[in-house]
């Protein structure tokens, strides 16, 4: 039988978006990140396969902690579609979970994504480069982060369909300064991390080595870790006592 008329008009209306460039993942209003599918909106970041590996590394961690001590408590800041929050919900279900987001509107999806994976996170408004949106955390385990890492004046180099559809607050740094959200990792984990705690945080190739020396002169261990493709993708730092 053929396809009713408002059948053909909704895939016309697909065919369009998707001609024009729009991300696959934003015209189904799904994307698929480490097993769980995940509602995306053009509010939120599109979650990227790199992204799952800091998961891995994230869990790798929660999973090495002690079952006997308390539960752990993460902190994901910049949480966008919940992406990264969730699955470490889903897979180490003892933590607490904590993520910060600044934008009401990702939070929105990052909440309908929890409801629909029935997982229990606890969702924050608050910008990290302001410490008084911090104040009131508790003291955390694990501090993970794909924040913005892309200086404005970069923005030529980037895929057309990245600048004309995602969030440019998820992509691009407030200021000039395109390592302003790792100062303010490094500050907050000072500040919150427990002794044994790690900072996990997803970077920029061309700028990891930039990320890694920050991390040493704010008073940790900071090593990077590669991506399948051999870059330089994250960086994994313990505070150093004093």
């Amino acid at each position: 039988a053929p396809l009713p008329p408002e059948a053909l008009e909704r895939l016309r209306a697909i065919g369009e978006r998707l001609a024009s460039g729009e991300p696959v993942q934003y015209v189904l209003g799904q994307a698929d990140f480490y097993g769980l599918k995940f509602r995306v909106s053009p509010a939120v970041l599109i979650p990227r396969p790199e992204t799952e590996e800091l998961v891995a590394e994230g869990l790798k961690f929660l999973r090495a902690l002690d079952p006997e001590q308390a539960p752990p408590t993460v902190l994901d800041v910049g949480t966008g579609s919940g992406c990264i929050a969730l699955t470490l919900k889903k897979h180490a279900p003892r933590t607490r979970v904590l993520a910060l987001d600044l934008s009401a509107e990702a939070l929105e999806v990052a909440r309908e994504n929890a409801r629909s994976l029935q997982l229990e996170v606890e969702f924050l408004q608050g910008d990290i480069l302001d410490p008084a949106s911090w104040a009131h955390l508790p003291p955390l385990d694990l501090l993970i982060s794909n924040p913005p890492y892309i200086a404005p004046e970069e923005r030529s180099l980037m895929p057309r369909q990245v600048l004309e559809h995602e969030p440019p607050e998820a992509l691009f740094t407030p200021t000039a300064d395109p390592l302003v959200f790792y100062r303010a990792l490094a500050r907050l984990g000072k500040e919150k991390l427990r002794p044994q705690g790690l900072l996990l945080a997803e970077c920029n190739e061309f700028r990891a080595g930039e990320i890694q020396g920050l991390l040493q002169q704010a008073g940790y261990a900071a090593e990077l870790l590669q991506d399948l493709e051999g870059k330089d993708r994250m960086v994994k730092a313990r505070p150093l006592q004093p």
